[in-house]
């Protein structure tokens, strides 16, 4: 049969992490590609034991029937605290969404917001779901220039003046793909422009907790005068992704209009996701994240000590947290095509391209660092030096 799928789907294409996942099945790949957590820090003993206690406790039925969209008043009670520590005050539970992790808080803002033909701004480079959802509404992605502390707040007024669009993407903390943070001078001043413009804010926040060095930053959300920020994190990289719970933070009225948005999709985050993350958040979390941060800090350093030595060319950042390194190939190198070569010596990682709205940056590359051991780690970027010195060579 010849399928008439709707137009919309024409842009639509499945992402180079998920694609790439397909080759972690050979356990001879060293990979740099995902972003994933570490194995060693997804805490599943304190998981198997809040999950049986709530089975077999007063809520078990609670948990096995339908619950509200919006998610659990208790949690979102719990969740109206915990956004307090960026700096996020004088909200209540109707201020809050509870979310099947991050990517299901992008799709609703954009579900909620996005028409046809609209624009949204991202930072160039920005995280590769976004452009593939923002594909998925018929949205067109422009990208915004970026320098070491943030957005260049001169070539983002001049996008808004000319683009007129209606939302803002961005990801302040260890941005994903670069590993980047904002410094509150340009937080505060990215809040005050969309304001003045009436543009919307999405504040995308998974990392913020994974800092290992430096002083933390309060939330773009934080500087919000006029309603147009909503903030977005999720638990996936601080207590475990398999449970896909995240929790956005808005103005009544644009959480209701996501609230709506979300019946439409999946009712509800599960209830038992839900209830597992409210008491790990009270028991666990900030004792299991402090004992994380030096497992991702050594991996980090392993990584940026084998860049020195293997790769010494390779200009790249160097993030105070979160779980990539971005940098830029010598000599020009396409990374995309440089790929396949380094899968042939079990090197896998992310080429930068899919991270531009408008598919530059070839040259570029994003390493993970979290999943991978100081060992595999050193292997993996002297293999990958190697390879780049020979094609320099040709």
């Amino acid at each position: 049969m010849e399928y008439d799928f709707a137009k919309r789907t024409d842009k639509m294409n499945g992402t180079a992490t998920r694609e790439i996942f397909k080759l972690l099945s050979r356990p001879e790949i060293i990979s740099f590609a995902g972003g994933l957590p570490a194995s060693e820090a997804l805490p599943q003993k304190e998981i198997a034991e809040i999950a049986a206690s709530l089975l077999n406790g007063k809520d078990a039925m609670r948990i096995l029937q339908y619950g509200t969209t919006e998610g659990f008043k208790d949690f979102r009670e719990t969740l109206a605290d915990y956004v307090k520590d960026v700096g996020i005050e004088g909200i209540d539970i109707e201020n809050i969404l509870v979310v099947s992790g991050g990517q299901d808080g992008i799709d609703l803002m954009c579900k909620s917001f996005l028409d046809p033909h609209d624009k949204v701004l991202v930072e160039d480079p920005t995280y590769l779901a976004v452009l593939q959802i923002l594909n998925s509404y018929e949205a067109e992605a422009i990208g915004v220039k970026s320098e070491k502390d943030g957005l260049d707040l001169d070539d983002l007024e001049e996008k808004i003046r000319k683009h007129r669009p209606k939302m803002l993407y961005v990801v302040p903390n260890f941005s994903n793909p670069t590993g980047k943070t904002y410094s509150e001078k340009k937080r505060k001043a990215i809040a005050e422009i969309t304001a003045r413009h009436g543009v919307m804010v999405l504040e995308d926040d998974p990392y913020g907790k994974l800092r290992f060095e430096g002083e933390s930053v309060k939330s773009l959300k934080s500087f919000d005068c006029a309603g147009n920020v909503v903030y977005l994190t999720s638990f996936s990289k601080t207590v475990s992704p398999g449970l896909r719970t995240g929790v956005a933070v808005g103005e009544k009225q644009v959480i209701r209009k996501m609230t709506v948005g979300k019946q439409g999709t999946d009712l509800h985050v599960s209830n038992l996701s839900q209830l597992i993350i409210n008491e790990y958040i009270k028991k666990y979390l900030e004792t299991n994240v402090e004992r994380s941060l030096s497992l991702y800090k050594m991996r980090r350093d392993a990584m940026l000590g084998a860049i020195d030595k293997f790769m010494p060319s390779f200009e790249h950042t160097v993030p105070q947290g979160g779980l990539f390194v971005f940098g830029r190939l010598p000599g020009g190198l396409d990374a995309e095509k440089l790929l396949p070569k380094a899968v042939e010596r079990n090197v896998a990682y992310i080429q930068g391209n899919v991270f531009y709205a408008d598919g530059s940056g070839r040259d570029t590359v994003r390493l993970n660092y979290s999943n991978a051991s100081p060992n595999d780690i050193e292997r993996g970027i002297k293999a990958l030096g190697a390879l780049i010195d020979e094609q320099l060579r040709l």
